[in-house]
């Protein structure tokens, strides 16, 4: 039992790692001497580096706030089961954390999916990079993991 539990906190851990650096890095979008995140459109020219805010549109803001959504979830996630793992009754089932992470699934696939539907194409050779790739990972990790905390049991 020991050994789940180590295994499904490791789980956990690596879920909210994926969540904050899909959420943090800089390359939801590439193509060639541009990037472009959550966050920032950087432009490569002339030999230097620039930065400009990510656009008020509505659609960016709202992929960013699912995605800060999903990393709070997911953090409230991780202290529901260990408060759980310490407080719950033996044979209780871990429902709370369960539906935070089910909620945390939930909003990183809205907001990816907000993302891969609205990300405006500015020519040929523009590409999703490895923040988005991590967001879509994350999603169905997420999501087994929620269904993992409804089946799993406390035991002594």
């Amino acid at each position: 039992m020991l050994l789940v539990l180590l295994g499904v906190l490791l789980l956990h851990l690596v879920i909210l790692i994926l969540l904050i650096v899909s959420t943090a890095a800089s390359t939801w979008s590439v193509g060639g001497e541009m990037s472009r995140d959550l966050w920032y459109k950087c432009l490569t020219a002339n030999g230097g580096y620039r930065c400009y805010p990510a656009s008020n549109e509505d659609w960016i803001q709202a992929v960013q706030a699912l995605m800060i959504l999903s990393v709070l979830f997911c953090f409230f996630s991780l202290i529901a089961f260990l408060y759980q793992l310490f407080r719950l009754v033996k044979g209780g089932r871990f429902f709370f954390t369960a539906i935070f992470q089910i909620l945390a699934s939930v909003f990183v696939m809205c907001a990816a999916i907000i993302y891969t539907v609205m990300s405006p194409d500015e020519g040929s050779g523009v590409q999703f990079g490895y923040a988005y790739v991590l967001a879509w990972v994350a999603f169905p990790l997420c999501l087994i993991s929620g269904l993992i905390y409804i089946v799993l049991r406390k035991k002594e």
